[in-house]
């Protein structure tokens, strides 16, 4: 029996909620746990991330997936961007703040729950999310293994430059449209201020050269989001990963918002059965 928990809440660090699902087999001992971070304009429901939880829980592996507390979304509606001034307020070290704040919540609140092995964290991250992981798991010893699902390399190239970067800081907020939504997505100029200011840890290349357990990197081979030269270089950086490239795979492996199907795509099953067999060996 799978224990489930929906839009569960762990206080935040800066005042909003982190809102989470939770998914792990009862009738199981001691199940590592998977820490799930969603990816630029996304959230812990986008897409078929549930059918995709509840199979690890399946296959008796514990999985958390959550918002971070600043991605747009709401504790009474985190599906999608209802809160569009709090995600003009995010930035990766808030991000870095959440998922810390998720890892204690989990050794503290449920290191007495004999189903889960709070020794036996791995994070996992898609896209942006890659790069959040891939930081947490270079300077947290408590992470054992990380994968990223088509992570990316570098955070730095992603901002505007030149006379766009001078705009940004002149009219304090630059507007990306949510294809899908309709919305006009703010980013405010403390975004890039907040890089800058903690660039030596957020240059993913120097925590991947540091990194010290085993690292999975999962990518599409057309992805158009983000390059698979990315996930070569972090192959190249990190000296105990795996490359494993989906053949025709897309950015999100074939799933897209919102997801209808009952099963996962075949594209993301390869995925999952990928990551399980890293997972357990």
């Amino acid at each position: 029996m799978i224990n489930t928990v929906i839009n569960g809440k762990i206080p935040g660090p800066n005042g909003r909620p982190i809102v989470y699902d939770f998914f792990y087999e009862l009738n199981r001992s001691k199940a590592p746990i998977v820490i799930f971070c969603h990816g630029y304009k996304g959230y812990k429901d986008w897409g078929a991330w549930t059918l995709f939880a509840k199979d690890f829980a399946s296959q008796g592996i514990a999985f958390l997936k959550f918002n971070f507390s600043y991605n747009g979304g709401t504790a009474e509606n985190p599906i999608d961007f209802p809160d569009l001034e709090a995600f003009g307020q995010n930035n990766y070290t808030k991000e870095l703040q959440d998922l810390e704040c998720v890892i204690n919540w989990l050794t503290t609140h449920q290191s007495t729950n004999s189903a889960l092995d709070t020794n036996t964290i791995i994070l996992m991250g898609h896209s942006r999310g890659g790069g959040i992981a891939l930081i947490k798991a270079s300077e947290d010893s408590r992470i054992r293994k990380v994968i990223t699902l088509a992570g990316v390399s570098d955070y730095k190239s992603r901002f505007p430059e030149k006379q766009a970067l001078k705009a940004w800081a002149s009219s304090g907020f630059y507007f990306v449209k949510n294809g899908r939504t309709q919305q006009q997505m703010p980013h405010a100029y403390q975004f890039y201020e907040d890089f800058i200011a903690h660039e030596d840890r957020l240059t993913i290349s120097k925590s991947v050269k540091g990194l010290q357990i085993p690292h999975l990197i999962v990518h599409g081979a057309e992805d158009k989001s983000v390059a698979l030269s990315e996930a070569i270089a972090l192959h190249e950086w990190s000296q105990h990963s795996t490359l494993c490239v989906i053949p025709k795979g897309n950015h999100v492996f074939g799933t897209k918002q919102p997801w209808d199907n009952p099963q996962i795509p075949a594209e993301l099953e390869q995925v999952f059965v990928k990551t399980i067999d890293f997972i357990n060996n």
